[in-house]
């Protein structure tokens, strides 16, 4: 048999577009001689779907588009798509994840529906979907398939220390002899997730001895991104095709002469910027309302790697650069700005802000009368700023990208109405000294200084007050970034993080104390693209009114036995 496995970039709610989108990659993998082509998860609607599934009407032009999609595939082929169904019974959630068989002019497609629902992080499917039955096996053209769906093929692995589920789709599969397993996903991306799936896809290979196809989306669809890299590996665990990332991509592959290949290489830097690079192009041209990005330029970093990303997402006939100094701003504010749009080719504006804050201090006067100057007074300048580009953008229908990173993000240094406006947090996932890594690899990619040298040399300031640091009010990015990686991302407590790193227990306990009072300033941020497995947002779901004490809670606990 040949297998084609279609890779695309499905928009969320885009039934007609996503329906196009299915019949042209048909067309091609039949063109190319497969008997059958399978595309990711929910492609028909785009993932995550969330409470449109909640919609009547939606579910109904759903069912519409699936009836008329088999009206429109070409003949001659089998074309597996992901979809969500009705659940006819009156007990349970009123819906099913399903992988359909169609043919054309078929009046009935063979349905397998998904068992494994996820519901952790941005996941949310036991909210909507019904867990399917046992899987059987389907029979195509004389190949016994075993189809499932994403989440299916992860509890596969006996050795996992924790198991979310008690079945286990792929050895029920696997039970029945299939010639190969099939799992069609919308797996989003993070650092490492890649080799993640390697382990995973060469596990359940050469447990059951087996081929496996795995078709994953791509493209980005608000906070999350989705990175292709679809897979094909034999039954002793060997990659047979490996499809691009972060790109749409048509993979055939004659599943009965499958041949082992190197594994696609994997830089965590580079797949960062990648899939930075999508989010944002997505997020702009899928939203369809926008006609320019708009970037706040400071001369720092931040700025610099936002615009820089932007313009190779976008184009830069699509960005613009906007600096807008003050009278505390050091002359490389302006410079380094003005040098890094000519660099990138961008238009660029610089609008002082100095008559803003003026009127504003002079407005306040009376009710500060008696008061010493102090944060208030410097937010006034962020929050000019945030006014001038927020005025830009509605004046000419420009996205404002918001460019602070998951550091600043994480403690609260950043300014509520002021540096966190924006349409989307594009460094929101990533750590200031990775934000370092992405400026290197930028000029490392471009083989000349898109971001200026003085940009990534010079210490990091807000500036808004004179000769400012961000070490004035934070420990150094190195060390912080280690204590926030350790907390958010892989949810170590006080003491653990302590022991393993050496750390002062204070200063440990004062970044975690930061970042847990700041929910409040993330909860008003822009959505964040996703590029670890603990963005801020929807996949993060802390209280912002609460009252839990860690350090009472620390002296209660008793060693486990």
């Amino acid at each position: 048999m040949k297998l084609a496995l279609a890779q695309i970039n499905p928009t969320v709610g885009d039934l007609d577009g996503n329906r196009e989108r299915i019949v042209s990659y048909a067309q091609q993998a039949a063109d190319a001689g497969a008997d059958l082509v399978a595309f990711p998860e929910l492609c028909l609607t785009g993932y995550p779907p969330q409470d449109l599934l909640s919609n009547p009407l939606f579910i109904e032009a759903v069912q519409d588009s699936i009836a008329q999609l088999t009206t429109e595939i070409p003949s001659g082929i089998g074309v597996i798509v992901g979809a969500p169904l009705p659940n006819p019974d009156t007990l349970g959630r009123p819906l099913y994840n399903t992988a359909l068989l169609l043919e054309r002019d078929m009046g009935e497609a063979v349905v397998h529906t998904k068992a494994l629902l996820p519901t952790y992080d941005v996941f949310d499917e036991d909210r909507h979907f019904e867990p399917g039955p046992k899987a059987g096996v389907v029979a195509w053209q004389g190949t016994r398939i075993g189809l499932h769906v994403c989440e299916d093929m992860w509890n596969c692995l006996p050795e996992e220390p924790h198991r979310r589920y008690t079945r286990d789709p792929v050895a029920e599969l696997a039970e029945q002899k299939p010639d190969f397993l099939l799992n069609i996903s919308a797996s989003p991306f993070s650092v490492g997730k890649s080799k993640e799936r390697e382990r995973l896809l060469k596990g359940a290979t050469t447990q059951h001895g087996v081929p496996f196809a795995f078709v994953n989306q791509v493209g980005a669809n608000t906070e999350i991104v989705f990175d292709g890299d679809s897979r094909v590996y034999t039954a002793s665990g060997e990659c047979a095709a490996a499809a691009d990332r972060f790109e749409e991509d048509l993979l055939v592959v004659d599943m009965d002469a499958l041949a082992p290949q190197p594994e696609p290489a994997s830089d965590d830097i580079a797949n960062i910027h990648d899939a930075l690079v999508l989010g944002i192009r997505d997020y702009y041209e899928k939203t369809g309302i926008f006609n320019k990005a708009l970037v706040g330029l400071s001369g720092g970093i931040d700025s610099a790697v936002t615009c820089a990303l932007a313009t190779e997402a976008l184009g830069p006939d699509r960005v613009l650069g906007v600096t807008m100094p003050s009278e505390i701003s050091s002359e490389g504010s302006v410079t380094d700005s003005e040098q890094l749009a000519h660099n990138l080719g961008i238009e660029f504006k610089e609008i002082p802000i100095a008559p803003a804050v003026d009127a504003f201090d002079m407005m306040l006067s009376a009710a500060f009368e008696g008061t010493d100057a102090g944060v208030a007074e410097e937010n006034i300048q962020s929050r000019s700023r945030g006014i001038t580009l927020m005025a830009l953008s509605n004046k000419f229908g420009h996205l404002l990208l918001s460019t602070g990173n998951k550091s600043e993000m994480a403690v609260g240094y950043v300014t509520l109405y002021g540096d966190t406006n924006g349409g989307v947090a594009v460094l929101s996932d990533v750590l200031k000294t990775r934000v370092y890594e992405l400026a290197e690899y930028i000029n490392t990619k471009a083989g000349t200084d898109r971001i200026p040298q003085n940009t990534i040399d010079k210490p990091p300031s807000a500036e808004l007050r004179p000769d400012q640091q961000d070490t004035d009010s934070l420990p150094d990015y190195a060390v912080l970034d280690i204590i926030l990686r350790r907390y958010v991302e892989e949810m170590q407590e006080a003491d653990t993080i302590v022991a393993e790193t050496g750390y002062d227990a204070d200063l440990v306990n004062h970044v975690l104390q930061m970042v847990d009072q700041n929910e409040y300033k993330r909860r008003q941020a822009p959505p964040g693209i996703r590029v670890t497995d603990k963005a801020f947002g929807v996949g993060r779901r802390i209280p912002i009114v609460m009252r839990w004490d860690r350090e009472a809670a620390r002296r209660a606990a008793r060693p486990v036995a």
